[in-house]
């Protein structure tokens, strides 16, 4: 079964997998970063590096819920 968007470029399951990540890999700001380009780039969007290390430190700071996150992604998000 694959998982759809509902209000955006991303499905929820996708966001709420990647944070789950994010959160229990014990991962430093620049491997975040990766992993956040990464999940861009398999679904076909691309994020300069210095976005990708700022919507990290914006998720951190914020201590961001899953709907934060997805915005965040949604808006950094550049179709390639």
């Amino acid at each position: 079964m694959e998982s759809t968007p509902i209000d955006g470029k991303f499905a929820a399951e996708d966001v709420a997998s990647l944070r789950s990540e994010l959160l229990n890999a014990g991962l430093d700001s620049w491997q975040a970063a990766e992993l956040i380009s990464s999940f861009l780039n398999a679904r076909g969007y691309g994020i300069s590096s210095d976005g990708a290390r700022n919507v990290v430190g914006r998720i951190d700071a914020l201590h961001c819920t899953l709907e934060c996150m997805h915005q965040e992604l949604e808006m950094l998000a550049l179709a390639m």
